[in-house]
Formats: C-alpha cells, sequence, structure tokens
C-alpha cells in the first residue's frame, strides 16, 4: 500500500513537471475514454521510473479517473450546489469512497448517511474534518466543511474480531459506545473541575494540577493561561493513556480536543515547555497508525511546528537541556519518532531521496537508543524499575554505573523538592491558623495568603480590603445576619472603643457577635462598615446579597449538595488522575518496538545510497 501510494505521488510529480494534464485531449477523449497518447505515457514513465509498464498503465489510468471525476464534481458543484466528499472509512474497510450531499446537512445526518451506505452501526463512529471532530448539531456549512473535504470516520471498537455471533455482537457494542461515550463526558467534567480548582485549596485533601518545568518545580502561569495548559495537558494525557493500548481510534478525538486548548495559549508560554511540540507527534502518529495520513493535509507542517518547538524549548543544539537536566539522551526518542514520520511523509509524496535521508536518521538514532535488557536486569536488581532504567540508560549513553547514579540522584532531587512542598505547606497551614485565631474564615485566609504569596501581614491587610471576605463563615449556623441577637455588652465594648452605637450594632450582627472582628472593620473603614457589608433596610444580611461573589471557582464548576452528583465529580476527577503518570518523564519511555517494525519496513522501499 505505502509502495504504491509512493509510485502514484512520483508519477504525479513527472506529470507536473512535465504539464501534461491527464483529463484533457489528447489523453482524455470526448467520451472521457483513455486516448492513444496514453501508451506513449506509459512506455515513457515506466522507463524513467524503472516500473512494470502494466503497472504504470494502472496507476496512471488510475491518477486520470480521479481527475475527470474531480473536475466533474467541480463542475457540478458550481452549478448545483451539491458538494463532493471524500471519505476515508477505517482500516478495516481502508477505501475512500466519494459520497455527494449539499452542505446544509447537519453532522448527525452527513453521520447516519455514512452508517447506512456502508452498513456501520451509527452510534459506534465519530467523524473528524479538518482535524476536528463533526458536530452532529451544526450543518456541514457552519462548520467549515467545503467542496472536496476530506471525511475521516473513526470506529469506536475496542476488539477487532469480526466474526462473533450476532446477539453478543450487538449487546457488546452497545455497553462499549455507552462506555466510551461516557467516558470521554467524565474526561471532560474531571478537566473542567480540576482547571478551575485554586491552588488555595488545600492539597492533601482536594487534589488540583499543577504545571512544572523540566526540573520538577512549579511554573507561575496567570490563572487564564493555566486554565488553557490545564485542559490541553490533561486531555493530553488522557490520550496518550489510550495509546499506550493502542486505541488509536479512542486517543485521537483527545488529541485534537488538546491542541484546540493549546491554541488558546499564548506564544511565549509554548515556547517554555515542550508538550506542545509531543502533541503534534502523537497527532501525526496516531493518523499513521490508522492508516488514514491522506486526511491529515498538514501533516508536514504539524512536525515542522513539532521540530522548530523542540529547538527553543531545548536550544538549537540541546544546550538548555544539557544545562538543566546534564544531557539529552532521553529526548532522542522524540527525534527518533520525528524523523520516522518525516521519512514516511516524503516516502509518500514520491521523494524518495528525502525519505531515505530521514528513515536512515531515525534509523541510526533506534540503534543508539536500543537498550540491552540484561542492563535493565542489573539496574532493576539494585530497587530501580524498568521505566527509571530505561531512561537512565539512554541518559547515559548505556553505562549502567553512571545511570544508577542518575536515578538516585533524581530521586533525591524530588524527595528534596517534596521536602520543601511539605515545608511549605506545613508554614502555610500554621499561617492559616493565625488567621483563623484572629476570626477569619479558613477560606478566607486561603485565598488572602494565595494572593499575597503567603506573605502573612499583607494577608490580613488583603482581608480588609475586601469585604466579601469578611463574610466568609466556617460555621454552618442558619441564623440569619439580621435576625442575630446582640447582646448590650458587646455593643458597650465596641462604643467604648469610639464607635457609634448604630455601626457597633450593625458590624456586631454582620459578624455574628465577634467583636475582634468587629473592631477590625470598623477600625479600618473609619468607624462605618463599606456599602457590601451593610444590612438593607428590607433586612436581608449581606451574606445573602453577595452569595454570588461567595462562590468560588470550584462551586461554580459543578459541585452540588446532592451526595450522587459530588461522588460523580469525585470518580470523574479521580479517572483523570489516574491517567497521570507518576514520572514526569513517562512521555519519553518508548520501548522502540513499533519504531523498529516501522523503520525495517520502509527501509525495505527505499533504495538506500551505496558509499
Amino acid at each position: 500500500m505505502a509502495q504504491k501510494k509512493y509510485l502514484i505521488a512520483k508519477l504525479t510529480s513527472c506529470l507536473r513537471e512535465d504539464k501534461i494534464q491527464l483529463w484533457k485531449p489528447p489523453y482524455t477523449n470526448e467520451k472521457k475514454e483513455a486516448g492513444k497518447e496514453m501508451k506513449e505515457l506509459v512506455q515513457k514513465y515506466s522507463s524513467k521510473l524503472n516500473i512494470n509498464e502494466n503497472d504504470t498503465e494502472n496507476m496512471l489510468e488510475e491518477i486520470r479517473c480521479k481527475a475527470i471525476e474531480r473536475g466533474t464534481g467541480n463542475e457540478n458543484f458550481k452549478v448545483t450546489g451539491i458538494a463532493r466528499l471524500d471519505i476515508y472509512l477505517p482500516r478495516r474497510k481502508s477505501r475512500k469512497i466519494p459520497l455527494e450531499t449539499n452542505l446544509f446537512i447537519t453532522g448527525k445526518e452527513l453521520r447516519s448517511q455514512i452508517a447506512q451506505e456502508h452498513a456501520l452501526k451509527e452510534n459506534a463512529i465519530k467523524i473528524i474534518i479538518n482535524k476536528k471532530q463533526l458536530d452532529l448539531g451544526k450543518t456541514l456549512e457552519d462548520q467549515g466543511v467545503t467542496h472536496n473535504a476530506k471525511v475521516m470516520v473513526l470506529q469506536l471498537e475496542q476488539s477487532d474480531e469480526e466474526t462473533k455471533r450476532k446477539v453478543q455482537e450487538e449487546e457488546l457494542q452497545c455497553k462499549k459506545e455507552k462506555e466510551i461515550n461516557d467516558k470521554m463526558q467524565r474526561t471532560k467534567k474531571g478537566l473542567e473541575i480540576l482547571a478551575e480548582r485554586e491552588e488555595y485549596l488545600d492539597p492533601d485533601s482536594v487534589p488540583y494540577l499543577d504545571i512544572a518545568n523540566q526540573t520538577g518545580r512549579s511554573i507561575e502561569i496567570p490563572p487564564q493561561a493555566k486554565k488553557a495548559l490545564v485542559l490541553a495537558m490533561g486531555y493530553h494525557e488522557k490520550g496518550r493513556a489510550l495509546m499506550k493500548k493502542k486505541e488509536y481510534e479512542i486517543a485521537l478525538p483527545y488529541l485534537l480536543d488538546a491542541d484546540k486548548h493549546f491554541c488558546e495559549c499564548s506564544t511565549e508560554l509554548l515556547n517554555t515547555v515542550d508538550n506542545y511540540a509531543v502533541l503534534q507527534l502523537d497527532i501525526v502518529w496516531c493518523y499513521f497508525r490508522l492508516e488514514q495520513l491522506d486526511c491529515l493535509d498538514d501533516a508536514e507542517k504539524k512536525l515542522s511546528t513539532a521540530h522548530r518547538c523542540f529547538q527553543r524549548c531545548y536550544g538549537e543544539n540541546h544546550e538548555r537541556l544539557i544545562d538543566i537536566k546534564g544531557s539529552y539522551g532521553r529526548e532522542k526518542v522524540l527525534f527518533l519518532r520525528l524523523y520516522l514520520l518525516q521519512g514516511i511523509g516524503h516516502y509518500h509524496s514520491g521523494r524518495e531521496k528525502e525519505a531515505a535521508e530521514y528513515i536512515q536518521k531515525a534509523s541510526r538514532l533506534y540503534e543508539e537508543l536500543s537498550i540491552d535488557p540484561d542492563k535493565v536486569y542489573r539496574l532493576s536488581l539494585l530497587g530501580f524499575s524498568e521505566q527509571e532504567a530505561r531512561l537512565a540508560l539512554r541518559a547515559c549513553h548505556g553505562n549502567v554505573e553512571h545511570a544508577a547514579n542518575l536515578i538516585t540522584n533524581r530521586r533525591e532531587e524530588k524527595a528534596q523538592i517534596r521536602r520543601e512542598e511539605r515545608a511549605k505547606r506545613r508554614q502555610r497551614l500554621e499561617d492559616i491558623n493565625t488567621l483563623k485565631s484572629m476570626g477569619y474564615s479558613k477560606r478566607a485566609a486561603q485565598v488572602a495568603l494565595h494572593n499575597t504569596q503567603g506573605n502573612l501581614d499583607q494577608a490580613f491587610k488583603f482581608i480588609l480590603d475586601n469585604p466579601e471576605l469578611l463574610l466568609e463563615d466556617d460555621d454552618d449556623d442558619p441564623v440569619a445576619t439580621d435576625q442575630f441577637q446582640v447582646s448590650q455588652e458587646s455593643i458597650d465594648q465596641l462604643m467604648y472603643m469610639g464607635f457609634s452605637r448604630e455601626s457597633a450594632e450593625q458590624a456586631l450582627k454582620v459578624f455574628k457577635g465577634n467583636i475582634h472582628l468587629a473592631s477590625q472593620t470598623l477600625a479600618h473603614y473609619g468607624g462605618a462598615l463599606p456599602a457590601s457589608l451593610q444590612l438593607s433596610p428590607e433586612g436581608s444580611s449581606p451574606s445573602e446579597e453577595s452569595t454570588s461573589s461567595k462562590d468560588s471557582p470550584t462551586e461554580s464548576a459543578g459541585s452540588s449538595s446532592s451526595p450522587t452528583d459530588e461522588d460523580m465529580e469525585t470518580d470523574a476527577v479521580n479517572e483523570i488522575l489516574e491517567d497521570i503518570p507518576e514520572h514526569e518523564e513517562d512521555y519519553l519511555d518508548l520501548t522502540l518496538e513499533e519504531e523498529e517494525q516501522i523503520i525495517h519496513e520502509y527501509l525495505s522501499y527505499i533504495q538506500v545510497p551505496q558509499h
């Protein structure tokens, strides 16, 4: 299949160079049949490209027929508005089928039409056009689908067996469809919750996602940018987890969602992390493993983007990586996959010389990065995991002793980072308790310390400067503010401090008798409560009026009083966390088994230059 694509690409290139248009006379007559001059072309190109004449004739006829088909479709579209779409069916039906339709039908109608015409189960397929999942509720035109668009059909099956009994197959398929759809919804929900969670929440009891650099230390990122990056990286990790299981059909939609969210991040941010480059590689790899590279028009662009991003992240000669990590052996697996995919792209485009260059570069890297199983075993006897062993051996060029030292040092570095984080958490907890002892709520203390980078004095002032935080209450007492009975003794104490009776009484009602809070707030605001804390004439409490301002992003992300909803949210978050690998360099731990097979396959297609 790959060889045929290569030969057709070579023939197409020759036709362009010679400015030959097969769909026009003398190569096509009035009846759309092949002209006599085609025989001369067959002999010419068969000799030039060293291809069997019969094969050359068949491929030229295929090119001619497709050109006529496309030309007829273009004319038809201009006259009738009926578009021609190229439908790329799943691997088990690896054929490109034309489909004619107007562009005003919905995505659901197109999916239904494809399913009916090709005996596919409608709810078991997803459709990708222009690297996006088709929206079932919108028209094709609204989604930017145009005449001659390429439509990729993914079949969401986790088994390739075709011979199961009909009833069992139906039952199993329905169950899988529901599982896949439910999982995608849970992933979306879990990521949205995690992306909205604030860092001031207690990480020991409420998990949230943090972004770290290549040394494992947290990166300070503006909230809005961090939300987009968390969503992008979360979808990417989910897609990568599925890729490890070879479930490329299910992985691809997650990767495309990740790409969409990465595009919301600033260029400056993307230049500091290599995640975006790795994602581009993963998307192209998925299309390739699905045997649908033809559907990815910008595969070459994505690979070039990945290469540029790696250079900006790692340095032109990997100098940044060497400064940070001491070597760049682990990252070479990314370049191996990059060169391999670039070589495959060149081969499918008929550029044999470039294909040979890149595939041989990938082959040389494979030989360099192949790991001796005995060395992995020797490191495992020292108590190291296989993953740690592979990564360290690649970083140390196969030297077992150096690899053992590297793993030990890295473990100590990570342990030191954890100790520093624990110390920060302990200090933070002490500061929270200090503010709580002054009468402020736990959440108010968390928010204030987060916004003042842990400065206790500034946090105290921050709470007073943000009156809505003064309304935060850890107490579940349902008594309304205006109904709270203030003691005369408390009023007298505040009046003795110099505050008016009216202000004293109102402050004590708002703070439900907390003299410390009432006096601090009145003193900070010159003897009177700020407008946002004052009771309304109708008697409703300020806490009721400011409910919307009190809602935290976490609460708006879907928290509910229903235990069932809370359990579902917890499950969704835990499912996301399960797919996030413990080792920060998990994405570099490729076994290279797939790559080895593909390198050998494509090396057999190309003529390696003799030296």
